[in-house]
């Protein structure tokens, strides 16, 4: 245990779990969660960002000195530990330590990336009158157009934290990989303002114009896959975009609107159906209780009121119902893969969306008996990998081309 706050050990541990990419070091992270008492917000962010400021100046030390490799490491890390910083400053307005973390946590990728082997390509994908941050990893010792796997992300990661989610492992099995933000994610979110959009189909859709304007990518071979809330997104996109080849929800949702229902499901009808219209009062219970928990206020309040830009209960429940894939699953064109953690809260619609779909559809589940019921599998995501790539492999004839 790394802290005696859940909503903290949670957040630590999934810093820690990138340790087997090169994105974390057990005794890093010990340190610097045995200085931040529970709760206190100022310290997380004082005590990470002093462990991260410490692992960059070793990456510069190392760039100095012409150690590329023990540089690399570094920064890396560091990069790792400067998005961790800023994690409990989430909210609107965006508060000068997210933007000074992010900032860093950009530069310290950014050295990483052009000492990576082979150099990862940072990219501005075009959209709407602006671009979109993301990174082309290519496979090592690739020839000739390869399967590629596009990943999209969720709600509080950053476009640096997906590498070691996707990227590492899509590249051991001679994918490329491309990396992106979209509207209410990493920069995009922090420093051009923009926030989530519902119909992420027309998020991808520029994605996958970019990807088929490189020669390295296979147009018959493109995946997309999403962690986290991406587990939506992945899904609704790929059901607007025909020039998919695979899809990768981790884990399977339906979208918001559906858990929406469940967890309101004590309002009075008419005040679910235009929440906007309703009596304020309906919504104080729930907002106390929202607010008397730490991991409830951060996650609702502090990011997702963030991320859509909205102020109010009633607007998250009002915007909530455009959050859904019952479209988007009856259109899917591609074989999908379905992760369901066991103890996952966002992975209970998985067995849902895999009967709504009518595509080649394999649903895995992640077991906490095997270390991987966790959200994400994030403890276990070795195993994630294995699952999901072979389940790619096959689908996409890998081994044969």
């Amino acid at each position: 245990m790394l802290s005696t706050e859940p909503f903290f050990n949670e957040q630590a541990r999934r810093t820690l779990a990138h340790v087997q990419f090169g994105g974390a070091d057990f005794g890093e992270c010990m340190t610097t969660m045995a200085r931040v008492p529970a709760q206190d917000a100022t310290a997380w962010s004082r005590e990470w960002s002093a462990t991260a400021d410490r692992v960059a100046a070793i990456g510069d030390a190392c760039a100095t000195a012409g150690h590329e490799t023990s540089a690399r490491e570094a920064y890396l890390r560091a990069s790792n530990y400067y998005r961790t910083s800023y994690l409990m400053h989430f909210g609107a307005p965006t508060r000068p330590e997210v933007i000074r973390g992010f900032e860093r946590e950009s530069t310290a990728f950014q050295a990483f990336a052009k000492r990576a082997d082979p150099p990862l390509e940072a990219v501005e994908i075009p959209y709407e009158g602006t671009t979109l941050p993301g990174y082309f990893c290519r496979a090592p010792g690739a020839e000739g157009p390869r399967p590629t796997l596009i990943a999209t992300n969720g709600y509080d990661s950053t476009v640096h934290e997906m590498y070691f989610a996707f990227a590492v492992a899509a590249n051991r099995r001679d994918y490329h990989c491309l990396l992106f933000d979209g509207p209410g994610q990493g920069r995009v979110l922090i420093r051009q303002g923009l926030r989530m959009r519902h119909d992420w189909e027309n998020v991808v859709r520029p994605v996958v114009d970019y990807a088929l304007t490189r020669r390295e990518i296979d147009p018959a071979r493109i995946a997309l896959a999403g962690w986290s809330f991406g587990g939506y997104l992945s899904l609704r996109g790929a059901g607007g975009e025909p020039r998919l080849a695979a899809c990768i929800a981790d884990p399977g949702m339906t979208g918001l609107w559906g858990p929406m229902q469940k967890i309101f499901a004590d309002l009075p009808a008419e005040a679910l159906a235009n929440p906007l219209q309703a009596d304020p009062a309906l919504f104080a219970p729930y907002m106390a209780k929202i607010e008397s928990s730490f991991a409830m206020r951060w996650s609702i309040v502090q990011r997702a009121f963030w991320v859509h830009g909205i102020n109010s209960l009633p607007e998250y429940i009002d915007i909530a119902r455009r959050y859904t894939n019952d479209v988007a699953l009856r259109s899917m064109r591609c074989p999908v893969f379905l992760a369901c953690e066991e103890e996952d809260r966002l992975a209970t619609t998985a067995s849902e969306v895999y009967e709504a779909l009518s595509v080649p559809k394999t649903l895995v589940r992640f077991l906490a008996s095997e270390g991987a019921g966790d959200h994400t599998a994030i403890m276990a995501r070795s195993l994630f990998h294995q699952r999901m790539f072979d389940w790619l492999d096959d689908v996409l004839v890998v081994r044969s081309c």
